[in-house]
This record gives structure tokens, sequence and C-alpha cells, in this order.
């Protein structure tokens, strides 16, 4: 049975069933994923849980991508643990608080559209490393408490547990997708464990998650400059990281469904529910990208499943605390070990042989990044700067110069490709001066003036032409390369002739 409905701004059909079983799966995961975030950052697991419940709840509400699961992430808890362990859990929620500002400043500056420059190999090698780091993660399951390999009986019936798991998630949806297949194996699993009383780990051995609803508390630490100093770094690298890992979640999301979400109102969003999980007493957090392909998976795609998982994950915390803790770990690592498998972009190892050198590295560079630094915002990075370097290379070599003399006895000079830092070199070779006639007309109109390294090779060429007593005339240049050349008429002084007026496209979404 479906049912539809607009609510608040879903511009979306609403599939009920769908949307709030999803959800109750989505918050099951979200349980111990939030309290091991807690226990990283060195925090109590409700500090985990009820950021997970604060983020889930407003990211889905006022969020730019319906669909798109938010909570306490490894990405946060690695960057404040360090501040957690030095200046205790009060500077941790004014930290969160002031990265939430920084994200809803970057929202409203529309600084979202600069994921538009990360390249596919990036998303590629990002992608695959959290897939990695989800796989591996889940191999802490199959240890003792003292960090030992877990052995004989129990080892092979949490395999057991596991694979069964698994197995139902690959399997139920070619029979039926009428219920979802990953909340089907949690509740198989469970109910297995609990009718022939198995003695396996659950949730509860890993902590309690009873508490209450999440309390108001504004951040104990004085209000000076020495506190903003101590902060404002952690706050930085948290936004930064948040937003780069819910803007990249958020473009996956998009491929898979199809839709388009929007960046900007996604960062004014998280930053927004950063502020409040600082003042309701939790750790912050950003986009999660293994919960997130748990809802997508199941058919979710509206703001309701992420609403329902948020108020269910509260729902446990309240009322639920004894019966949650009882759910088999085995369930939920294999559901994890499933969201690795669906997550790891398979196909960008087929294309290794068919993709340049250059974005082979790059995919790769990512990914060993993300993986053995947990540092995602350093891997995004790092793969932007080298496929922009890259790019640069490839774009210095491909300036070319059209030459002839015309019947006046004029020379022209019809430049291709972009004249930029990387290619004045090549531009300056192109030229004959000495045996050139009086008279030279450089046409750009294949062409554009791209930076001050540009400009200052026109200003050599000139030089050049006017020391033996020849003229240089500019043709066909664009209006934002005028408006270079007239910043800069303090060092260079060319004529322009026969110069069009051009329409320069400017972004304004």
């Amino acid at each position: 049975m479906k049912k539809y409905l607009n609510l608040f701004d879903f511009s979306q059909e609403v599939n009920y069933r769908t949307e709030i079983l999803s959800g109750l799966t989505v918050a099951l995961a979200l349980v111990p994923e939030a309290i091991a975030f807690a226990l990283i950052a060195g925090l109590s697991p409700l500090t985990g849980l009820y950021a997970a419940f604060v983020m889930g709840l407003v990211t889905s509400i006022l969020g730019g991508r319906p669909g798109m699961i938010s909570g306490a992430t490894g990405a946060v808890a690695v960057v404040i643990v360090s501040l957690a362990q030095q200046h205790g859990v009060e500077y941790v929620f004014a930290a969160v608080v002031l990265a939430g500002l920084l994200q809803v400043l970057a929202g409203m500056l529309r600084l979202g559209k600069l994921m538009r420059l990360v390249p596919h190999p990036v998303i590629f090698g990002f992608v695959n490393g959290l897939a990695i780091i989800i796989f591996m993660s889940q191999l802490d399951q199959f240890k003792n408490a003292d960090g030992s390999w877990l052995s004989g009986n129990t080892l092979w019936l949490f395999s057991g547990l596991v694979l069964l798991t698994m197995l139902v998630i690959w399997g139920l949806p070619k029979i039926s997708k009428a219920v979802p297949a990953s909340l089907v194996a949690i509740l198989l699993v469970f109910g297995l464990v609990l009718v022939f009383g198995i003695d396996t780990r659950t949730i509860g051995d890993i902590a309690s998650i009873k508490g209450g609803f999440p309390p108001f508390h504004l951040p104990d630490v004085p209000v000076n400059m020495e506190t903003l100093q101590i902060i404002f770094p952690y706050a930085a690298i948290v936004a930064g990281v948040g937003l780069i890992e819910s803007l990249l979640t958020l473009n996956i999301v998009d491929e898979i469904t199809e839709t388009r979400g929007r960046g900007n109102k996604e960062a004014v969003a998280q930053g927004t529910a950063n502020i409040l999980s600082g003042v309701f007493s939790g750790m912050g957090g950003c986009a999660m990208i293994g919960q997130s392909l748990i809802n997508t998976s199941n058919g979710a795609r509206a703001r309701l499943s992420g609403i329902v998982a948020a108020l269910m994950l509260l729902a446990f915390i309240m009322f639920g605390a004894d019966l949650i803790e009882k759910v088999p770990m085995a369930a939920l690592t294999g559901l994890m070990i499933m969201v690795a498998l669906g997550t790891f972009e398979w196909a960008s190892l087929r294309t290794f042989r068919r993709m340049p050198k250059s974005d082979v590295l790059v995919m790769v560079l990512v990914t060993l990044v993300t993986v053995f630094l947990h540092n995602l915002a350093l891997a995004v990075l790092v793969g932007v700067i080298i496929a922009a370097l890259v790019f640069a290379w490839d774009n210095a070599k491909r300036i070319r110069a059209r030459k002839y003399i015309d019947d006046d006895g004029v020379k022209h000079y019809e430049i291709y490709g972009p004249l930029f830092f990387g290619s004045v070199t090549l531009f300056n070779e192109k030229f004959d001066v000495l045996n050139d006639p009086d008279e030279v007309i450089i046409d750009f109109r294949e062409s554009r003036v791209v930076d001050m390294s540009a400009i200052e090779a026109l200003n050599k060429i000139t030089e050049r032409y006017l020391k033996v007593g020849k003229k240089v005339h500019l043709k066909h240049l664009s209006q934002d390369c005028k408006r270079l050349l007239k910043n800069a008429d303090d060092i260079i002084e060319v004529n322009v002739l026969e110069d069009p007026t051009y329409k320069v496209v400017v972004d304004k979404i």
C-alpha cells in the first residue's frame, strides 16, 4: 500500500511504508557507529547518540539532499579527540558550535559550488577509501576486548551470523522488495539469537545507550580570546571536513537517485545541526555515506526516512534501550560489510587501462590518504591539487599560433589555447621578432588572457617589438581579458584593434 504526501517543502512523493521501514533500519545501524565514534573521541556514548539524533533530525528537515543521513562520524571524532583529552568535553561542545557557525557562513556565501572543482577520479578515490575504512572498522568486531582475534566456536558462530545477514541482504531483493532486506536480516538474526539463546556479542556489550532527551547545555567555557584561540583551529577543521564529506556524499546520492541536491542549502543545514548539537550535549558530525547508502538502497528518496531514523534513535535511547542493547553485533556487522561492498566503485578498477595515468594516480593516491591517514579533507585537497597541476600542464602544451602575412604586409599570429602561467614559455617561442615586418597583429579569437603571468608575457613581447621599432596590435580580446589588461595598464601598453564585445558567462547559482 502506498500513500503520498507533501510535507514542509518536500517537492517529492513520499512512500510511507518504504520511508518508515528504511528509517528504522538506519536507526539501528546508527547506534553502534555513534557509540564507537564517541569512544574514539574519548567521550561518553550518549554524546555520540545525541549528536546522531540532532544531526539526523535537523539535516533531514532543512537539508538540501532528501534521503541523505547525517550523524556522528569518525571524520569529526578523529579531529576533536585531542581537544577532548587536553581541555575536556565543554571545549568540544564550544568547538562544535563554532564549526556550525562557519558552515552556515559557508552556505550563505554559496561556497557549495566549489565542489564542482572536485574531479571524478577524486570522488572515486574518496568513495573507495571510505568503503575500505568501513570494511576495516568491522574487523574489530571479530576481536576480543583485549584485542585478540576470536577463535573456536565463538568465531564460527559470529562469522555464521554475519554471513547469514549478508546472504539475506543480497538475496531477498531478488525475491521481493516489499520490505527493506537489511531490516529483515537484522530482525531474523535477532530472532534466532533470542529464540535459541545464542551467546554472542550484542550492542549492550559495547556500552549502554539508556538516557533521556538531549539536555540543553550551553558550553561552560570562558568567553574570551584565549578560548577562541584554543577552539578555532579544531572548529575550522571540523567545519571543512564536515562540509567536504557532506557535499561529496550529496554528489554520490545524486548519482544514485538521478536527482540533484542543493549544496549551499545542505551546508547551512549542516551548520545549523552542529550548532544545535553543541548546545544539546552532542559531539557534532556530518553526512554519513554508509547510512545514506543503506537508506537509498532501501528505496527511500524523501526526507521522511531521515526524520524517522532520528526519532527512532531517540526512542531507543529513552524507551527501548533494554531491547536494542540485545541486538546482535553480528547483524550490524554484516549490514555494514554489505554497505562497504556496495560503496566501493568496482567499475573504477576496470577502467585502469582506459583512464589517463594521471587520473589513475589521483584516484589511487586519494584512496591511500583516506585509508591510512583517515583525513578526508586532506585526501580530497591532495587529489584536487594534483588534478589541477596535471590539467595546467596539459593545457600549457596546447597553445599554438597560426602565422601568415596579409596583402598589406602585416603579419598575423592567430593564437589557439589559453595563455596563462603554464603556457607563457611556449607562447614566447612562437614569435620571430627580428624577422617580422613592421606591423604585427596578435589575434586572440581562439584564446584567452587568463592571469597576470599572461599579461606580463604580453608586456615582454610588446617591449621586444618596440625595441626594434615595430608596432603590435591585440585583436579579438574578450571583455574579461580587457579588464585584466585595464587593471594592469601601468605595466603594459598595447593597441587593441577591432576588439568586439563578448558576453562572459557569470555563475549566479
